[in-house]
């Protein structure tokens, strides 16, 4: 029997890479007979790169400038004529110096910079994962690396962050990196939010970046600044498109300057890693994330593979740490059964320190329950 085991991060406890690891050495340590095929995948935040490099893209290492300007070393991955960026990487929130937020000053220049890297490379389609931003500037400072110049009344470029588009005055594209122009650029995103009000970036995702009240009002104000003078400079008017308020409102500045299109994160990141190809033959799949809970079904990974699955009438298990939805959503989502560490290890401590041994312990448990036919 085949069985793909393609699970997403234990996020705090192991990647992707590693749950998979680990779960597959409990089938093979349960059933020696086996065939599994490990495939980790991600929803085009942490972890995304990974996956491609799990999936046979090759990692390419590169400098650049992390969310408050202290340089970084990032990797993007690259097969034929395609790379695979992910804007955590380099401006996430895990590369916040110290831990330290920012959440006016912090921006996406180096994601600018990866981005030429990659076309560096002569690629000609580059698939952009924004989650786990650290920034909320708009995408204003990827542009920015990128050539574009944003200036404010008095003529001087604006410096990083989303507060200093308040005072942004002027946008000239003429020194943009042409380049672009000749690249499809496809954006993995999961969230469906717009640039401004009450579900935009500033409001629902600036105070997880450290936003105070005051200062996501300030970044409201900011943003919409962004958007009235992008649409000005582009003839597009996107403020209110769908899923452009993600990673702070760099998906806004990749469909108005970069022509991207978005898509639901973990269908481009299957699509890439060529999951419909694993599957043949396979007669289970395994996925899981570090919590199974009501915002899983809202597009997110381990959900994700199990629509892709049950499109070839595959059954799908669950893994996680802590599965708090009931039976009938498990069922609805397209599980066939879940498995939870807590289960094993009650103490969430030790669960999480624990996650690599649980899981082979699971994988075991799985080895030996009816969804493996003899």
């Amino acid at each position: 029997m085949r069985i793909v085991v393609a699970p997403d991060k234990f996020k705090g406890s192991a990647t992707a890479a590693e749950a998979a690891h680990a779960i597959a050495a409990g089938l093979r340590a349960g059933r020696p007979d086996l065939d599994v095929v490990e495939l980790p995948v991600a929803d085009g935040g942490d972890g995304t790169v990974a996956a491609a490099v799990g999936a046979g893209f090759s990692p390419v290492q590169v400098r650049a400038a992390g969310p408050t300007g202290a340089p970084v070393q990032a990797t993007f991955a690259v097969r034929g004529s395609t790379a695979v960026i992910e804007l955590a990487e380099v401006v996430g929130l895990r590369q916040l110096p110290g831990g330290e937020l920012a959440p006016l000053t912090a921006s996406t220049y180096g994601l600018g910079q990866v981005i030429a890297a990659a076309l560096d490379a002569g690629v000609g389609t580059i698939v952009l994962g924004i989650g786990g931003s650290a920034s909320t500037d708009g995408g204003a400072g990827m542009l920015q690396a990128l050539g574009a110049l944003l200036t404010d009344r008095q003529g001087r470029s604006l410096g990083p962050g989303g507060a200093a588009l308040s005072e942004l005055a002027r946008i000239e594209l003429a020194g943009l990196d042409r380049r672009l122009a000749d690249v499809r650029f496809l954006v993995a995103s999961d969230v469906d939010n717009p640039l401004l009000g009450r579900s935009g970036a500033a409001a629902v995702f600036s105070p997880q970046k450290g936003a105070s009240p005051a200062q996501a009002a300030l970044l409201e104000r900011a943003l919409a600044r962004w958007a009235e003078l992008t649409a000005s400079a582009t003839k597009l008017d996107l403020a209110a498109a769908p899923g452009v308020g993600a990673a702070g409102g760099a998906g806004f500045a990749a469909l108005a300057y970069l022509g991207a299109e978005l898509l639901p994160g973990i269908e481009l990141v299957l699509e890439l890693i060529g999951f419909d190809a694993a599957l043949t033959g396979a007669g289970l799949v395994i996925t899981g994330e570090g919590r199974l809970d009501a915002q899983s079904l809202s597009g997110k990974a381990p959900v994700g593979v199990a629509r892709a699955a049950a499109r070839h009438g595959i059954p799908v298990a669950a893994v996680a740490g802590q599965v708090l939805l009931t039976e009938a959503e498990l069922a609805a989502a397209g599980f066939a059964a879940a498995f939870s560490l807590v289960e094993i290890e009650p103490d969430p401590a030790v669960s999480i320190a624990s996650a690599s041994s649980l899981l082979e312990l699971i994988g075991r448990q799985i080895a030996a329950s009816g969804l493996v036919v003899a």
